[in-house]
């Protein structure tokens, strides 16, 4: 048998961490259901309004409610994963499951970075199915308001106003938007591992602290290297296309996110040592 990486062992050690995880995120998630719910039906209720004959309703909080909300659940799930190592009475239990470090670590992002991401979305998008599908009830096609047209690059572009969720965020989504939960989850999961107590709290402070560092560095950089530049066009500095932008903040989240994941299993063969 491989000591490293073993399927039916690995698979035995995620049913015996959902069998402990699974309760609490299950709990989490119908916790989840109900807030999204209430935020859906506070701000449908309160923005609801007749204009011209024709029924309008905002629903401009969705995208607010689906970034805002959805990284703080999937921070909460990553920073309590490791929380029992903290604790002696409960290490010595979870050092001593039988299977590999790289295991352990495997089912780690397995349920922050995947299971957790995964949930949100089902829930969100349940939540948001039932309540889009009632408001497209009420509010017909054909009602001034719903559909509009506009121009975008010498193309017509018809946009939905009442379209569900998804395919709202498709229209505007960034490709570094792809790589945000699993670079986010994978700071928390380090955290929960690296501090003993209030692990979320100690991690948000440093994620803010660094956070601030690094946009300080790198503004002043910015100023440091366009000093006494000029414009090589009308257009100011030429930094290529923003696509090229968007590929490479995608691959240096990547890349953070590996390093992170890396720390943490070097973190987690600590503790077993």
């Amino acid at each position: 048998m491989n000591n490293t990486f073993d399927i039916n062992r690995f698979g035995l050690l995620l049913r015996r961490q959902w069998l402990e995880f699974g309760k609490i995120y299950l709990i989490t998630l119908g916790v989840a259901f109900g807030v999204i719910a209430s935020f859906y039906l506070f701000n449908l209720w309160n923005t609801f309004f007749v204009y011209d004959e024709k029924f309008l309703v905002s629903v401009n909080f969705r995208e607010p409610l689906f970034i805002i909300f959805g990284l703080l659940f999937i921070t909460v799930i990553a920073s309590n994963y490791y929380a029992n190592l903290g604790q002696k009475s409960k290490t010595i239990i979870e050092l001593l499951l039988p299977a590999s470090t790289f295991e352990k670590f495997l089912a780690g992002v397995f349920f922050t970075a995947i299971l957790s991401v995964i949930g949100y979305m089902v829930v969100f998008y349940i939540a948001d199915l039932i309540f889009m599908s009632k408001l497209r009830e009420m509010i017909p096609e054909s009602t001034t308001g719903r559909i509009y047209s506009f121009d975008m690059n010498s193309e017509k572009v018809t946009v939905d106003v009442y379209g569900y969720i998804f395919d709202t965020l498709k229209r505007g989504m960034l490709l570094p938007f792809y790589a945000v939960p699993f670079f986010v989850t994978s700071i928390f999961l380090l955290g929960s591992i690296y501090f003993n107590k209030y692990h979320y709290i100690k991690t948000a402070v440093s994620v803010m602290l660094f956070s601030g560092l690094a946009g300080y560095i790198i503004v002043h950089a910015g100023e440091y290297i366009m000093r006494n530049r000029r414009p090589i066009d009308i257009n100011g500095f030429h930094f290529g296309k923003s696509s090229d932008m968007e590929m490479w903040v995608l691959l240096i989240a990547i890349v953070l996110t590996i390093v992170f994941w890396a720390i943490t299993y070097v973190r987690v063969k600590e503790k077993e040592v």
